[in-house]
């Protein structure tokens, strides 16, 4: 694309531009090749055109900026624009050649439940016959159904990255996408630059509002998404969802709790092979098997049915994906406990509503005792969860292990501290603090017995750890694993 091209595309007058080549875009100075262009973001602790220098000598053809500081000169073409965001985002889209444009997109946001539905979406539209790729904070996957993750630099992937990995999908083949979209995401414009096709709503509860500073803010930032597809797959039984009628030009509903939805579950069981039901639906009335534990879940596949058939699935289709699906790593996954008689779960789990909704699940299927390590992240983010966190695990749960999950820069005995004080008010004293994760989980599955359910919370899929003292590499499972082996050798006795 030449510069005159990107500057029209971005609605900025393009005389006096230079005809250069543009081959990319970026806002993170160190990314920065021979042929891109520049988005000068001023955040709240370094402003991007403090960069220019560098970005030039680096190769960049040309700056995107909302205005140049005053006293500051432009060594490149400068091209203002109304955001640095929007702006990084639509050139993003625009160099990539707008691949959403070429695929069926779906969106799924919320609080609890996008990964899992996003999953099982996507596991839905391929037995339809949808070549179907994955954007979600697990990984993401081409058509060819193998996860991949972003380098260890793009921690949270940003426009030219959505749109990368999207072009890539279309080169691979892909027909449909199913992207999980953060309340990060649509805050800072990371996926304005695609087109949606459907948009599901899990639902909403108290999350990120370091970031969002209220939950008002934070619900009109996810809403954004419902705001931007045609049609809407709204989750009847969340509160939010009345401010969501209507939004968007298109929708359907879904409800766990027979509210009246036009997709509903009935007669739900809960049994060792998993979940079975019969769905009501637009489709007509269906069995349904769905091999995971929880009976949330059940909602989670209502959503992902809706907008699966939104898109051409039928209720044959629908009710053999369902049957077929292999669960999310790192979502209520089950360890094989190679023989021992325990099992053990990792899970996501990291607020007190999901951690409650977890432990109460295994509840309901452990005829032993049940056991639940869990931690708090550091940092600013939601310090208030840590007590409440202490609270959920030590009442639901037979006997809790406090432990780190990124402390950061947070002292990890505060972290521990404020865990304890949230079981202790709650007149309990069913737990033990460990700081070291592989430690505490080493301890109890070693303290588990014969017939008792341990939750690893927290972690999930997650691949690192990150400490005060630096980042390690994390794999929970693995760790679980490990510790198992270690508990059926003698010497673990």
């Amino acid at each position: 694309m030449r510069l005159h091209d990107l500057a029209a595309a971005l609605n900025v007058p393009t005389t006096s531009l230079p005809d250069l080549p543009v081959v990319g875009v970026t806002h993170n100075a160190a990314w920065v090749q021979p042929g891109f262009a520049f988005v000068a973001i001023r955040g709240a602790k370094f402003d991007g055109h403090s960069f220019l220098q560098q970005v030039r000598e680096a190769g960049a053809v040309a700056v995107l900026g909302e205005g140049m500081p005053d006293g500051m000169n432009s060594p490149l073409p400068y091209l203002t624009v109304p955001s640095a965001r929007a702006a990084l985002a639509d050139a993003a889209a625009a160099l990539a050649g707008h691949p959403s444009r070429a695929l069926k997109v779906v969106g799924v946001t919320g609080t609890d439940g996008k990964t899992t539905t996003s999953w099982l979406t996507r596991h839905l539209l391929r037995e339809a016959g949808l070549q179907t790729g994955l954007l979600s904070t697990v990984g993401f996957e081409l058509p060819d159904g193998e996860l991949r993750h972003f380098p260890a630099h793009f921690t949270t992937p940003e426009a030219p990255q959505v749109q990368q990995t999207l072009q890539d999908m279309v080169a691979a083949g892909a027909s449909a996408v199913v992207l999980e979209a953060s309340s990060h995401a649509l805050a800072l414009d990371r996926v304005r630059g695609v087109d949606w096709d459907v948009a599901v709503w899990t639902h909403l509860t108290s999350e990120h509002l370091d970031f969002h500073g209220t939950v008002e803010n934070y619900f009109a930032d996810k809403r954004r998404l419902v705001e931007r597809a045609p049609f809407a797959v709204l989750n009847a039984d969340d509160p939010w969802t009345g401010q969501l009628r209507g939004v968007a030009p298109a929708e359907t509903t879904y409800s766990l709790d027979g509210a009246g939805a036009d997709w509903q579950a009935t007669d739900i069981q809960e049994r060792l092979t998993g979940l079975h039901f019969q769905v009501n639906s637009p489709l007509g009335a269906f069995d349904a098997a769905l091999p995971m534990i929880g009976r949330f879940n059940v909602a989670n596949a209502l959503a992902a049915m809706a907008a699966a058939a939104h898109l051409g699935a039928d209720a044959a289709q629908l009710a053999a994906g369902l049957a077929s699906f292999r669960g999310v790593p790192g979502r209520m996954e089950l360890v094989p406990a190679g023989g021992q008689e325990v099992r053990v779960i990792v899970d996501f789990a990291h607020t007190p509503p999901s951690l409650e909704k977890a432990l109460s699940t295994l509840r309901a299927t452990t005829t032993g005792r049940l056991w639940v390590l869990i931690g708090s992240a550091g940092g600013p983010r939601d310090p208030g969860k840590r007590a409440p966190l202490g609270e959920v695990a030590t009442r639901l749960a037979d006997h809790a292990v406090f432990t780190e999950e990124d402390s950061r820069d947070t002292p990890l005995e505060d972290i521990l501290r404020e865990m304890e004080r949230g079981a202790r008010q709650g007149g309990r004293t069913n737990f033990i603090s460990i700081g070291d994760r592989r430690e505490a989980i080493r301890h109890v599955i070693q303290a588990a017995g014969s017939g008792d359910t341990v939750l690893l919370a927290g972690k999930g899929p997650e691949d690192t750890l990150e400490r005060l003292t630096g980042t390690l590499p994390w794999n929970e499972v693995q760790e679980a694993r490990e510790a198992l082996a270690l508990r059926a050798t003698p010497s673990s006795a």
